[in-house]
């Protein structure tokens, strides 16, 4: 750890030392060219997957590029509507800013909102600020970006810790010295059975002087909503939405081959709601009075509390680099800040421990648990509002230097140093007004001695989850390059610590005070070799390692579980789970000739110790297994074509096999938990598909149009591991009905309430658009979304193992739009205009003969003989 520690500070002194630059060379060179690429063209795309520019096709590993055109023709707003156009990237929607990202079949199961320890599998990254956190992956807004990348398979060489599935790059437009450039953007929409969206947009390019220039973005989106409430929090469309923020990004040149780049960043998104529907709940069911159920179901929910989300993201940042001529010096400096809240309606959840009995006594002295629940408990409490506030606090610090070579040579390398501090303070609170006065009835003082130190009222859990997470690495990378073979070589060695505490208290808590300490430590290698007959064609073959490192599992909450949910799960509770590890194994080919561009690539993930979330059912908690043995192995393709002046033709699409290898030594704990040699890894449809068709051409002598349709298939997934095993969609249903006070449990539901099957099913999405495009720059595009209203079931959603609530986490219904967007400038800037001098007076007039006329323009030369190859 010293040994990195000093390389990086020494390094970092000596980058800023030397006047640095944070838009470095390598991206300045693929920002222009990107600008220039025509949507769906990944031959014409330049990337920097591997620290420096190089074509899609040129990058020897599987990687995906999107454009802002592409984005802006897809009508894409979140990352979630990128992935159905990208082969093998998958993100499954947990509810706003709620989303788990993987690649390649590489998952492990839904992290949920009380699990601030588990690590991400995918990392993402805002140009080159690392911007990962688990659960909550970053929804930027997608405005003014240059691309979108996706780097397929581990890259733990160059990108580290939770980059064990793959990597996912925002690259945003960079500011330009000398140039006058911009764009603004307005735009509506109505959504089926919902409400009216807007949003506004705007970025400048403002060259300030001949060595300095600043890019600002500002935006804001209103969402509208689409779900329903029923219950005594209804309301219509109640997961409605904003989203605005900026970006302001400043550069200065002091000198050729040196510049400075800091960077502000903030983000701020809310929500009214979540897009959820209830199928069953324990206020609202075939056993209450009045609706009974029936009006639950498509895009409703039942309500006693209002629910609301908020994520505001706060970063600055400065990448600095030094041109040396044959290499190039690189910092990147970053500092994160998020604080985020989710509130959510827990009525059923802390109704469903009441009507189960499962409040246990308590000790009134040592607050000690004792065996057997209150006798002849208020049934009045399980009517309660209550309401679960979640909230997550980061700061995060983040320094990489690096050093690598710019030539043309043969030889490419690049090699640093990396490290993160990372403190996260993560806050659950449970406040049920008047929950107090009932538990106190039963054994007086009872709930303030289980609070253990928070001093809360009517507030039967809360906890505070303090975190601090240290990583250094070194690593480096380099390429050779004889003939038509070029081999690739590099490595990763990293240090990671984490210091936790875990404090709880309240009537459904152990009263924990617990702190834990993990290290580890690894390396993670990659090797390719690729073979390139001709500037058409290349072929690769990789090895290449990942990690995800390890962590704590949170105690379980004894007073909610069951006898036999607690002696099922009890033994993992607060028990270390280890780092995770993958070794993949690939070979691709890319294609690129004649506006034909045809990428490829087979692969198999052989994964150790891999980190698998499950429900511990009764319990309100989820717990992290390591399954020694697992793999992923597939094909993804991405195909485009040009086949006739106008008409565009592109395909995406993957196949996947993941699956367990290993199976649970306790037979009864395979069977919850799905655990089994055999079943399928969680979250990722088996395949995936999109195809795109657009045709244009000019209308009239200042106008192009353009019409665009596409189709994507999203094949069915499971939540959890469990999902899948036989049985798993019979449940112990409780019920409390306000009407009559009535409650207990359903175990015998009448036919057709069962949910059977689990798995989550396969949908089709079909949209389409149509756009002009004037040559003064304004563009008029009108669109459709889910053409066919398709509700598709995201995630399933449920509280305490479907005992409390029963539902999904659903898409966006039908959306109709008009977007306006106009764009200006994209020159330099003009030069100040001199102060007029007198000219100076004539000279005398000589008589001189007529010169002879002068003789004719050599011929031009003959053209250069064709190349024997292209490419893009």
């Amino acid at each position: 750890m010293r040994i990195s520690s000093a390389l990086l500070i020494g390094t970092s002194a000596l980058a800023f030392a030397v006047p640095a630059f944070a838009q470095t060379g390598q991206e300045a060179a693929a920002q222009a060219a990107n600008q220039a690429a025509e949507p769906g063209d990944q031959g014409a795309i330049i990337i920097t997957a591997q620290k420096r520019a190089s074509t899609v096709q040129d990058t020897p590993f599987s990687v995906n590029a999107q454009t802002q055109a592409d984005i802006q023709r897809a009508n894409a707003n979140t990352l979630e509507d990128i992935s159905r156009n990208v082969a093998g990237l998958a993100v499954q929607n947990l509810g706003p800013g709620q989303s788990q990202v993987s690649i390649r079949g590489v998952s492990a199961g839904q992290i949920v909102r009380d699990q601030p320890g588990v690590k991400e599998q995918v990392g993402i990254y805002l140009d080159e600020s690392v911007v990962s956190l688990s659960l909550f992956t970053p929804d930027f807004d997608l405005y003014d970006l240059n691309r979108v990348e996706t780097l397929r398979g581990p890259q733990g060489t160059l990108f580290g810790s939770g980059s064990v599935g793959g990597t996912v790059r925002y690259i945003t437009n960079q500011p330009k010295i000398g140039v006058v450039e911009g764009s603004v953007e307005g735009g509506i929409s109505v959504l089926k059975g919902g409400d009216i969206g807007w949003d506004s947009k705007a970025a400048v390019n403002v060259p300030i002087s001949d060595t300095f220039a600043a890019r600002i973005v500002g935006y804001y989106s209103h969402f509208g909503g689409f779900v329903d409430a029923v219950g005594p929090a209804a309301g219509k469309n109640i997961n409605d939405g904003n989203r605005f923020g900026t970006r302001v990004s400043l550069l200065w040149e002091p000198a050729p081959g040196v510049t400075v780049t800091p960077r502000f960043v903030f983000q701020r998104a809310t929500a009214n709601g979540f897009n959820r529907q209830d199928e069953y709940n324990l206020y609202d069911n075939q056993f209450t009075t009045g609706a009974g159920g029936t009006d639950l179901g498509r895009r409703t929910v039942y309500l006693k509390v209002p629910e609301k989300f908020r994520d505001q993201t706060t970063l600055a940042d400065l990448t600095a680099s030094y041109d040396m001529g044959p290499a190039e010096l690189t910092s990147v400096t970053s500092y994160m800040n998020r604080n985020i809240l989710v509130s959510r309606d827990a009525s059923a959840l802390t109704g469903s421990v009441s009507v189960s009995g499962l409040i246990q006594k308590r000790d009134v002295v040592t607050g000690a648990i004792i065996p057997g629940p209150f006798p002849a408990l208020d049934p009045d409490i399980i009517n309660l509002g209550s309401n679960l506030r979640d909230t997550t606090k980061l700061n995060q610090f983040t320094q990489e230097v690096r050093l690598a070579s710019t030539g043309s040579g043969p030889l490419q390398w690049v090699f640093g140093g990396f490290l993160s501090d990372v403190e996260r303070g993560y806050k659950q609170r449970l406040p049920t007004p008047g929950y107090d006065a009932f538990i106190d009835a039963q054994a007086p003082g009872l709930s303030a001695i289980v609070d253990n130190g928070f001093g809360l009222v009517d507030n039967p859990y809360h906890a505070d989850l303090p975190y601090q997470i240290h990583q250094r690495a070194l690593f480096g990378e380099g390429s050779y390059k004889l003939g038509q073979f070029k081999a690739t070589a590099g490595g990763r060695y990293y240090w990671f610590k984490e210091n936790r505490r875990f404090h709880s208290g309240g009537l459904f808590s152990n009263d924990d005070d617990i702190t834990n300490r993990t290290k580890s430590d690894g390396f993670s290698p990659r090797g390719i070799i690729s073979w390139e007959p001709n500037r058409s064609l290349s072929v690769n073959v990789q090895a290449s390692k990942g990690f995800r490192v390890g962590g704590v599992n949170d105690p379980l909450n004894l007073g909610l579980c069951t006898s036999d949910d607690a002696a099922i799960y009890g033994p993992f509770a607060a028990a270390t789970y280890t780092d995770e590890s993958l070794w993949n194994y690939e070979a691709g080919f890319k294609y690129s000739k004649h506006g034909i561009t045809f990428n490829a690539a087979a692969f198999y993930n052989d994964i150790k110790n891999l980190q698998v979330t499950v429900d511990a059912g009764s319990c309100s908690s989820r717990l992290v297994f390591n399954v020694p043995k697992a793999h992923s192995k597939g094909i993804e393709a991405e195909f485009s074509a040009h086949p006739i002046e106008g008409l565009d033709l592109s395909f995406a699409g993957s196949i996947l096999n993941s699956e367990f290898d290993s199976t649970i030594e306790n037979p009864v704990l395979a069977s919850r938990t799905g655990i089994r040699d055999g079943n399928r890894l969680p979250t990722v449809p088996k395949y995936q598909l999109a195809a795109t068709a657009g045709y244009g051409s000019r209308l009239g002598s200042n106008v192009d149009w353009y019409l665009n349709a596409s189709v994507q298939r999203i094949g069915g997934r499971f939540t959890q591991p469990g999902d899948q095993e036989p049985g798993a969609g019979t449940f112990d249903f409780l019920f409390y009905d306000p009407a009559t006070g009535s409650h207990g449990f359903s175990t015998a539901l009448p036919p057709g309430t069962n949910f059977g099957s689990l798995k989550l099913p396969a949908y089709t999405l079909v949209d389409a658009s149509l756009s002009f495009k004037w040559d003064f720059g304004l563009e008029v595009v009108g669109y459709v979304k889910n053409i066919f209203d398709v509700n598709p079931k995201l995630s399933l959603d449920r509280e305490r193992g479907g005992r409390a609530r029963l539902g999904y986490n659903i898409g966006t219904p039908r959306t109709i739009g008009l977007t306006l967007r106009q764009s200006f400038g994209g020159h330099r800037a003009a030069a100040p205009v001199p102060e007029p001098v007198a000219p100076p007076p004539p000279p005398p007039v000589v008589e001189e003969p007529a010169a002879p006329p002068p003789p004719p323009p050599p011929p031009p030369p003959p053209p250069p003989p064709p190349a024997s190859g292209e490419r893009g």
